[in-house]
C-alpha cells in the first residue's frame, strides 16, 4: 500500500495489488473508498465504514481537488 496524500487527519492509500477501476482508499476514523473517475468523470464513494459525514466531505473535496493528481498516482502504481 503506497499512502499517496494526507490532509485533514485523513491518508489516501493506493494498494499496489488492487484491481480497476481507478480508487482511492481513504483512513481516518473509518475507512471509505472513493472511486477517482465515475460514469460521468466525477470521483464517486463506493462505500463508507465508520467514518464520520465530515470526514467524508473532506475526503471527497480532496479527491475532486486533487482528481488529477490522484489519477496519476494510479497510473504509476499500476501502469
Amino acid at each position: 500500500m503506497v499512502t499517496v496524500y494526507r490532509a485533514h487527519g485523513l491518508r489516501f492509500i493506493i494498494f499496489v495489488d488492487d484491481h480497476v477501476p481507478a480508487h482511492v482508499h481513504v483512513f481516518g476514523d473509518g475507512h471509505a473508498k472513493i472511486n477517482l473517475a465515475g460514469a460521468d468523470g466525477v470521483p464517486e464513494i463506493v462505500t463508507i465504514e465508520g467514518m464520520k459525514r465530515g470526514d467524508v466531505r473532506h475526503a471527497m473535496q480532496i479527491v475532486i481537488e486533487q482528481q488529477q493528481y490522484l489519477l496519476s498516482r494510479w497510473r504509476d502504481i499500476h501502469g
